[in-house]
């Protein structure tokens, strides 16, 4: 982690700063030199985050509490407070633990917390030039019908007839809650911009302030389970996701998608590679031997042929990704769960 050193580039408000993802851009952030204000759900979150941070850090890291956002007007008192921000980068989602109603529960908090702040940016904080919001490939893919090759100029095919049943809420909720945003921007003309991160499964070094291997993010979860001994029977399947993603990667598309001026109004398909579970075992197996007992001796690889393909040349190009391999980031996944002593 560098030393902070010299003066500010701006200010800039974080949203749902205890997450996987989210935890990565401010550190990203941070080094280069820009003062972070992230939102945390509790006092307990947002002193964690500020405890795992480096001294260095700390000296431009703070934190406020927006308990829900998907409440109506969340985030109004944030901006009121603090109107000076100069970009905003929107990572939280509605946390929603059981689900009844898919519309109620996670369609609805979805937009109203995507749409939620953009209104109060608009409202309060002036200064705002641009807004990075996460959102997802399941805003791009079509698992109905597969593309040949996916890029950003592709949309889900989600409606709202989707949410009648839960199969596809999850996904519903990030195509729809994108689409509201960048309906904001077309009929509000508010005085930012907007660009978005669709990034897809999301690999890589675990956070700092991680509790305990269950608070891990989704995505490491096979990574996990592997290193313990769940799939020593075998290996689950790795349908329906064969594309990947290092958090690293994530984060400096999101730093860099929020300072590029060129960058404004566009979205990004940020995807490393295809992998599948045979594919992380074999390199857990060759960089950890250690593991090879908890590892299936003999596991099938299940990567379709005819899987769909990707084009993340835009990334490339206007943001200068040069995306990190599956092997570096299993290893380095695997590494960071050693070194946080979390209980394996």
């Amino acid at each position: 982690m560098g030393e902070q050193v010299g003066s500010s580039k701006g200010k800039v408000l974080v949203t749902g700063g205890s997450g996987f993802i989210a935890s990565h851009i401010i550190d990203a952030l941070l080094d280069d030199r820009f003062d972070v204000v992230t939102t945390a759900r509790s006092d307990e979150k947002g002193r964690r985050m500020l405890e795992s941070a480096s001294p260095a850090q700390r000296e431009r890291l703070s934190y406020v509490i927006v308990d829900d956002v998907a409440k109506d007007r969340a985030f109004d008192s944030v901006f009121e407070k603090e109107p000076t921000f100069d970009y905003v980068v929107h990572t939280a989602s509605p946390y929603q633990l059981t689900v009844q109603d898919p519309i109620r529960d996670l369609l609805d908090p979805a937009i109203k917390g995507t749409t939620g702040i953009l209104k109060s940016i608009k409202a309060y904080a002036p200064n705002v030039k641009r807004v990075v919001l996460t959102s997802s490939s399941a805003a791009i893919i079509n698992p109905l019908s597969h593309a040949k090759v996916y890029d950003e100029t592709h949309w889900a095919p989600w409606t709202l007839e989707h949410t009648r049943t839960s199969k596809w809420a999850y996904e519903t909720g990030k195509a729809l809650s994108e689409k509201a945003a960048w309906s904001f921007i077309e009929t509000e003309s508010p005085n930012f911009d907007l660009a978005t991160i669709n990034c897809t499964f999301t690999f890589g070094p675990v956070q700092r302030n991680l509790p305990d291997l269950n608070a891990m993010n989704t995505s490491n979860h096979r990574i996990r389970d592997m290193i313990m001994g769940k799939m020593k029977g075998g290996l689950s399947p790795t349908a329906p996701v064969f594309t990947f993603v290092d958090v690293r990667d994530v984060a400096l598309a999101h730093l860099r998608a929020m300072k590029l001026p060129e960058a404004g109004g566009n979205r990004f398909y940020i995807v490393g590679g295809h992998f599948s579970n045979k594919r992380i075992a074999d390199v857990i197996r060759k960089s950890y031997p250690e593991f090879a007992g908890l590892l299936p001796p003999d596991a099938h690889d299940d990567f379709p042929a005819d899987v769909y393909q990707f084009d993340n040349s835009k990334s490339r190009k206007m943001l200068g990704l040069e995306y990190a391999s599956l092997e570096k980031s299993v290893k380095d996944t695997v590494q960071s769960i050693l070194d946080g002593r979390l209980g394996l």
